[in-house]
């Protein structure tokens, strides 16, 4: 078997603060004996999330056992998810902010299991062509995540996916303002859409309007590449339950960085 040296693109600050989260979570649960450091536990976690590498290439790198690198990487990403804001504390910042407004969107991660054939079906995204999880993402006016959605099966429409998690009757009630595409034609008052292309009624006047509805709209794709540079959600071969579970965990660490 070969070795090599790899790299993750990520500053000592995250290495310390999930670090921190396990020193704290042991010292909760009375935990004597480790197989691995404080440190070494949390470089393997950010190796999964950051550069996507399996459990089993992790486990061979760090000398530990297939289970162990398993159950390493579940307890320290459950620990990161439960301290992702939820859709009320986000929704809350971003109206008390300068700006008042939010940008809003869909993406889909892509996945390799869906269990049995009702949830196979339910799980395809015409839109991308593949089966995946859909999330919603709620970026600042700067691109910056300020919230991700639990995870839908892929073939759950944008506009469905939003009613579902109450986002829309979230951000009337804060009075936050929303720019979204036109995968949310109908969401009603406080959703900003552009003009739908008609033959006769596209005017050059609602063509303008679309290029600078679409400047400002265009930087929640920030927001999603930031989620998607994570390479663990590039295509998860882990349970689909665990899209969720991911990122909430990537948000959470995208945030301390930023703070």
């Amino acid at each position: 078997m070969l070795f090599y040296p790899s790299a993750i693109t990520l500053s000592n600050r995250t290495l310390d603060y999930v670090a921190r989260l396990i020193r704290r979570h042991r010292t909760s649960i009375g935990s004597r004996w480790r197989r691995l450091s404080s440190n070494r536990q949390a470089l393997l976690v950010l190796a999964h999330l950051r550069n996507g590498d399996t459990y089993q290439r992790l486990a061979t790198g760090f000398g530990i056992g297939l289970a162990t690198a398993y159950r390493y990487i579940r307890e320290t990403t459950d620990l990161l998810a439960a301290r992702a804001p939820i859709l009320t504390q986000a929704v809350g910042r971003l109206a008390s902010s300068f700006s008042n407004y939010a940008l809003l969107d869909g993406t889909v991660v892509r996945i390799d299991r869906c269990g049995d054939r009702d949830r196979l079906k339910a799980c395809y995204s015409v839109k991308t062509r593949h089966h995946g999880i859909t999330l919603q993402v709620l970026t600042d006016p700067y691109g910056r995540l300020a919230w991700v959605s639990d995870g839908l099966p892929g073939s759950v429409y944008d506009l469905t996916a939003a009613r579902t998690h109450g986002i829309l009757d979230t951000c009337r009630e804060a009075g936050l303002q929303l720019v979204a595409d036109r995968g949310y034609i109908g969401a009603g008052e406080g959703v900003h859409l552009p003009y739908r292309r008609y033959k006769n009624e596209f005017t050059p006047g609602r063509r303008a309007a679309n290029r600078a509805h679409s400047a400002i709209r265009c930087l929640v794709e920030r927001g999603i590449a930031t989620l998607k540079n994570w390479r663990v959600l590039t295509r998860v071969r882990a349970s689909p339950h665990r899209v969720t579970t991911y990122a909430h965990a990537i948000l959470t660490l995208e945030q301390r960085t930023r703070s």
